[in-house]
Formats: C-alpha cells, sequence, structure tokens
C-alpha cells in the first residue's frame, strides 16, 4: 500500500507511533534473540507488542510484511510453492580423518600451485536444516528450503516466527544494508527446548519426535505458520548466495557482517587459521560436542580467501574449497530388560 493511501486514513501521530514500535520491538528482539542481552522485561515486550496488535487491528491499511507482529504465524496454505535459487546450495564433501583434512589440504594448495599456507575457516556443523533467506532493501522477501540444491520450497511465512532471524537488516557499521542479500544458514532446536517440546506433546498424547533434527524440520515444513510459531526453533547464519551492494574478499569478513546485520552467528566458530590448528580445533570441538546446547555432528572447513574459492571453483555437487570432518558415531551399550509377548487378531 502506497504512503499517499496510509497517510489519507491515518493520523500522522498514529503512523508515528507505528513506525516507533515496529523499530524498538525489532531492535529489543535482536538484543534478546541474538545478543541474549535484553534492555526491557518480558512484561514490557508484551505490553509494547499488545498495542502495535492493536494499532495495526484498527487500521489494516498499516499492514507491513516486516511487521513484528507476524512472529505469531498466518493463516494455513494448500500448499509450498517452489523457488529456484539464485546460486546453487551445493552439498559438502565428507572427511573423517585428519590424513583426510592433509589430502584436502593438499588439493587446494596443489590447484593454487603454491607451497603457501593457505588459510580456513572452521565452524561447527549443525545438525539441522538449510535455508536460504532473501532480502531486498534490508527486507526479508522469501526463505525457502534447500530442497535439491537447486529448487527449494517456499516457507516465508514459516521463517518469519522464528524471532532469531531478523525481518529487517540492522545497517552495521557501513551504515547501509545490500540492496539484494542472499542468506544461508541453519534451523535447528537447542536440546533443552527440544525435550520440553516432546514433554509437551507426551502430555498431549502426541507422539514425541525423533531427534531435534526431526522437529526442525517438521515445524518448518508446517502449513500452518502458527503451528510453527509455538515451536521453538533458532538459527545460526554460515554464508551467503547471491548479493549486490555489498563486496566481500574474505568468508570470515562475510560471516562478521552477518553479525553486523542482525543474524546469530556461531561463537564456536575459529577464523582464518592454517591446517594444523583445524586440525587442532576438531579435536577440541569433538571433546565439547555434548556439552553445547544443540547437537553437531562434525565441523565445515571452508578457504577463507574468497579469491581462491573462485579459482578452486566447485564440482557437480560440491565446491572444492570446502569439506565437512564428521563425528565419529556416537556408540551406546543397550541391555535388552524384557520381551513382553502379546497375541494379535490374526
Amino acid at each position: 500500500m502506497s504512503d499517499e493511501t496510509v497517510n489519507a486514513g491515518t493520523s500522522p501521530e498514529t503512523l508515528a507511533r507505528v513506525e516507533e514500535l515496529r523499530r524498538e520491538l525489532h531492535r529489543h528482539n535482536y538484543r534478546y534473540y541474538v545478543l541474549d542481552d535484553p534492555e526491557i522485561s518480558d512484561a514490557e515486550y508484551d505490553r509494547m507488542m499488545q498495542e502495535l496488535t492493536g494499532l495495526e487491528k484498527a487500521r489494516p491499511e498499516l499492514a507491513s510484511p516486516d511487521s513484528p507482529t507476524l512472529r505469531v504465524g498466518a493463516p494455513p496454505l494448500s500448499k509450498f510453492n517452489t523457488v529456484a535459487h539464485t546460486l546453487p546450495m551445493l552439498s559438502l564433501d565428507n572427511g573423517f580423518s585428519e590424513g583426510d583434512m592433509h589430502d584436502f589440504d593438499r588439493r587446494v594448495r596443489r590447484k593454487m600451485e603454491t607451497d603457501t599456507q593457505v588459510l580456513y575457516t572452521a565452524e561447527p556443523k549443525l545438525d539441522g536444516l538449510a535455508v536460504e533467506l532473501v532480502y531486498e532493501d534490508g527486507r526479508l522477501t522469501l526463505a525457502s528450503t534447500r530442497g535439491d540444491g537447486i529448487m527449494g520450497e517456499v516457507i516465508t511465512e514459516n521463517v518469519r516466527t522464528i524471532r532469531s532471524i531478523p525481518l529487517v537488516l540492522r545497517k552495521g557499521k557501513a551504515d547501509a544494508v545490500p540492496s539484494r542479500l542472499e542468506v544461508r544458514g541453519e534451523v535447528f532446536i537447542g536440546l533443552n527446548e527440544f525435550r520440553r517440546l516432546n514433554k509437551e506433546r507426551l502430555e498431549q498424547d502426541q507422539q514425541p519426535f525423533a531427534n531435534p533434527r526431526n522437529a526442525a524440520a517438521g515445524s518448518l515444513r508446517q502449513l500452518d505458520s502458527r503451528i510453527t510459531a509455538k515451536r521453538p526453533l533458532d538459527f545460526f547464519a554460515y554464508g551467503i548466495g547471491q548479493v549486490a551492494g555489498a563486496e566481500f574478499s574474505a568468508h570470515w569478513e562475510i560471516l562478521s557482517t552477518l553479525k553486523e546485520h542482525g543474524f546469530r552467528i556461531n561463537p564456536l566458530t575459529r577464523p582464518q587459521v592454517p591446517i594444523t590448528d583445524v586440525i587442532a580445533y576438531y579435536q577440541e570441538l569433538a571433546q565439547k560436542r555434548h556439552s553445547l546446547g544443540y547437537e553437531i555432528d562434525g565441523m565445515v572447513v571452508k578457504v577463507d580467501d574468497l579469491a581462491i574459492q573462485k579459482e578452486l571453483g566447485v564440482r557437480s555437487r560440491s565446491p572444492r574449497w570446502a569439506i565437512a570432518w564428521k563425528f565419529e558415531a556416537t556408540q551406546e551399550t543397550t541391555r535388552l530388560l524384557g520381551i513382553d509377548v502379546q497375541v494379535g487378531r490374526t
């Protein structure tokens, strides 16, 4: 709706108050869910949200796709549409040993025809669901699943309910946002939230989810986004697709800029280190994995220099400049305590 139409039926005072509430609620969302440093109480936040909801309900012409009130979900869809990713969301080759990492490093340096040290950025590999978020002029306009890497399902309404995902980008140090920014990351459910969710489902005589990844995937693919809004989904950004209006020279620069724009970046990311440090950090991360508040199944290692990434290029389904170093499978011993035999109808 045009500004002229809005202004024709809305007083300047009401319009200013709505804009102020939206701006402040976005800021408080960022402080609470990204910085973990709230400035106001939950009661004060709820009061502001109720005031904004009341103003938007009384003035439907004030509806906006980036209003914080959309965090509660929208009416159900009949089905998911699909969309093509501007740049393919590639899968990663896997490594399983220290030798695999040295082989990866040698391939990179051989391709670059250099004996000099290459720097990598190492990130925990979350066991969640990959998504792409498209921002135009700083506003979230489209969200989709990874799908087959070429086509994904449109889940924009569901993603709007995830409070750690900004609906409007913060301007950051450059005091500007790209005209188009495709952000890629992982949607997941933390372990404590997963246990709480399953406890609630059991109390309601519903089938519990098998694991956090299944819970996240099932929650994100609900046709009714109001159900998604009740699920404790979280998000870490790990990269970008197409971007217009900004330039980067390193992967760590991308992550740092995404953080400035309001995204959560995994704090355990180790930036710009040689392969020897990558290997040492893998051992450290493997020791930490069971004490984290979310599930990880390995570490993603990426060449940090984007010029080198471009030079290395990609295979049909995976980039040559990145590899996933998987953890060993967790093994447990189970003791069979008894068997209950029942007779069926047949």
